[in-house]
């Protein structure tokens, strides 16, 4: 039965209309995008074999001018459409490429990339060479782009068929009413279109691909080491009673840095010794309780670090007030205060009186004023942003408020607001960026004409950017700590660390690291990219819900049947059910030739490193023979210039050969002795014989005188 919409079979050669995989026979291919089709579910088929063997597919058949490159542009639209073809059909006629070389032609000449001469430097099954990084990097952009812009994405998005694009492109499609993806016209999710999530490991290895690295300007700070520091736990006391309502004692567990309580800006490696690495950007913690143990963020419950008349050193972003708007680079904070909490009651969600400037909103004011740096970490329980990460607490950076005032709030009650702007020297966790930010121009915020006790920064902020260093530090000295250090030695305990030093990781390795499956801990094989954006291996997610089915069948206890219900089906990473998305799950293509060339560079250099360690080892043997025969050499010189000058020279032996001729001496010496020794012998025996023969002869008479 013919359809009246038409589409492609996709990449695991499913039809998108019946959901079927179709026999080779039932399928039709475009002589010009080479794309299979499903001939039972055309609208229109070709009547004859002619027609079947030069037959183009409705997309190849309906070229717009609108969507024609810009280096086929003519004033007439059929010229348009003859030259694109004409360049297509070029490309199919060269015989020296392969048909994955013709594909990748054909997709760059249709997408707007013009001809291609063969010459391109972002060819994405090109060799890697012995170019190393800048190599790695054209691999991805060449592999990986926005299918919008044509750029790599920024702040990528995957959608469950594998196609990335940036989140602005993405939201602003979505803006439009579409519903489907821009490449293969799946269908989006309804969750992933009204709230998309970054892919987050894709951002890592893009920016571990750009091999940037910036470290703060700031000095190093002075060692604090809390009291009895070393008798707590690595982890906070757990007990029995607490699994359920959660941890008990949260302040019990060890504190893993040498920073103060009251301690401003980033976390550097000198106040590290258990990693020698400092706290990074983008490093995730379990919980608050973790989190505190790093010195990030201090309080276990509270949102905000800091005293009143001192600064706030750190935030927390939990989705505490519904007033709240995060944008990444830039946030409005709602401070604390105004709900009632007498009596039992540990949370409330109403709001009943208006904040004021005090405690720790006023700790966030003092640091308005005077441009302290403000370490933000985001929680999973954020629910609105989507900038917080999947489950945990995140460190984000640093950031400054610019402004701070009060407004009436949703509820209806005043609240204190804080415009709160990114100023770290490394890139945001959601960024593919190389490096950190710039200073930017402040947003326009609407609410401020309304506005009351709005306070700006009127002098130099303490923490701002130095054009010739052309990074984030302190330029003004940062406050001393008001605790006091601890500096005594504990006894029993070791004053020094030992920090091993790690072996070098290359660029391909740390990449291979970030693509590791959820399931299986090692890196992907066909990855599949699920809504929630968490990547897995085909396999292992399928053999994960393997055996269960998709509808669950219900009868009463009385034999009637009751009706089928949905099974749920949860992703093995978060609590998102993907059910729908496991009915028929797309292959990520464009990561998945990322692993494929990565595996095999990574090959290649160790086949190369063990032929140049195997080559070094020769060398070294020849180098040991060679300076055995000078040794030998040296010392029958030696022996030459001891004798005596007359003598005459003789060739040098080697020292078996000497030893061989002394022992030839001592054995002739010997033969002669023995030889002499039976000559002897010889003698004596004659004589005993003459006598005897003359005694014979005179008859045995005695001839002695008488």
């Amino acid at each position: 039965m013919a359809h009246d919409s038409n589409l492609p079979c996709d990449g695991d050669g499913h039809c998108m209309i019946c959901k079927i995989i179709p026999p080779v026979e039932e399928t039709l291919t475009c002589n010009t995008c080479v794309t299979p089709w499903h001939v039972n579910c055309l609208s229109v088929r070709p009547e004859t074999l002619a027609e079947a063997a030069q037959w183009q597919c409705p997309d190849c058949s309906d070229l717009v001018c609108a969507h024609a490159p810009p280096s086929f542009t003519v004033t007439s639209g059929s010229e348009t459409s003859d030259s694109l073809i004409a360049a297509i059909r070029a490309i199919e006629a060269d015989a020296s490429l392969s048909d994955q070389e013709k594909a990748r032609r054909r997709q760059r000449l249709l997408s707007g990339g013009g001809s291609d001469d063969g010459d391109d430097s972002t060819d994405a099954g090109k060799e890697i060479g012995e170019g190393g990084d800048s190599d790695v990097m054209k691999l991805f952009s060449g592999s990986i782009k926005c299918s919008f812009c044509m750029q790599m994405p920024e702040r990528p998005v995957t959608t469950p068929c594998g196609h990335n694009f940036c989140l602005k492109c993405f939201e602003k499609w979505v803006g439009q009413g579409k519903r489907t993806c821009a490449v293969c016209r799946n269908k989006i999710p309804p969750k992933m279109a009204s709230q998309p999530r970054i892919n987050l490991s894709l951002v890592t290895a893009i920016r571990t691909a750009k091999m940037a690295k910036s470290n703060t300007a700031s000095g190093p700070s002075k060692p604090y080491n809390p009291v009895e520091n070393q008798n707590r736990p690595d982890k906070a006391y757990t007990t029995e009673r607490a699994k359920y309502s959660g941890k008990a004692n949260a302040c019990s567990g060890k504190i893993f840095v040498t920073v103060a309580p009251d301690h401003f800006g980033p976390i550097p490696a000198e106040n590290d010794p258990e990693r020698g690495t400092g706290v990074r950007v983008g490093e995730t913690w379990e919980d608050r309780m973790e989190c505190r143990q790093w010195g990030v963020h201090l309080p276990h419950v509270a949102g905000i670090c800091g005293q009143s008349d001192y600064g706030a050193q750190s935030v927390a972003l939990s989705g505490g007030y519904e007033d709240d708007e995060d944008h990444g680079e830039w946030f409005l904070y709602t401070g604390s205060g105004g709900r009632d909490l007498s009596g039992n009651k540990r949370t409330n969600k109403t709001q009943s009186f208006d904040q004021k400037f005090e405690k720790y909103n006023e700790a966030l004011r003092v640091s308005c004023r005077k441009g302290y740096p403000v370490r933000v970490v985001r929680s999973h329980k954020e629910k609105r942003s989507a900038y917080a990460p999947e489950k945990g607490v995140r460190y984000d950076g640093i950031y400054r408020i610019e402004k701070c005032w009060r407004k009436p709030g949703i509820q209806g009650y005043k609240v204190c607001r804080y415009l709160f702007v990114r100023c770290d020297n490394d890139p945001a966790p959601w960024t593919s960026d190389e490096i950190g930010d710039r200073p930017r121009p402040l947003p326009s915020i609407e609410e401020l004409k309304s506005a009351t006790d709005v306070t700006e920064r009127k002098g130099t902020p303490s923490w701002d950017y130095d054009e010739q260093k052309a990074c984030w530090l302190w330029k003004v000295p940062p406050p001393e700590s008001r605790r006091h250090a601890n500096n005594e030695v504990v006894e029993g305990g070791n004053s020094t660390r030992k920090v091993r030093r790690k072996k070098q990781v290359s660029v391909r390795e740390q990449l291979l690291k970030g693509f590791y499956c959820l399931i299986c801990n090692k890196v992907m094989t066909q990855p599949l990219t699920t809504p929630c954006a968490h990547n897995f291996c085909k396999s292992c997610l399928q053999d994960t819900f393997a055996g269960q089915t998709f509808m669950k069948d219900r009868t009463c206890e009385g034999g009637r049947t009751l009706r089928a219900k949905k099974n749920i089906m949860k992703c093995p990473s978060c609590s998102q059910d993907i059910s729908e998305y496991l009915q028929n799950p797309q292959v990520n293509r464009e990561l998945m030739s990322v692993i494929e060339s990565l595996l095999r560079q990574t090959k290649e250099a160790e086949e190369n490193a063990a032929s140049e360690e195997e080559m070094l080892n020769t060398d070294v043997v020849e180098a040991e023979d060679k300076e055995e025969v000078n040794d030998v050499n040296s010392e029958a010189d030696e022996d030459i210039k001891g004798s005596d000058e007359n003598v005459p020279i003789a060739e040098p032996q080697p020292k078996a050969n000497n030893k061989r001729k002394t022992d030839d001496v001592k054995d002739a010496n010997l033969e002669t002795e023995v030889n002499n020794m039976n000559m002897e012998v010889d003698e004596s025996g004659i004589k005993d014989t003459e006598v005897s023969k003359q005694e014979k002869i005179d008859g045995g008479k005695c001839l002695c005188p008488a």
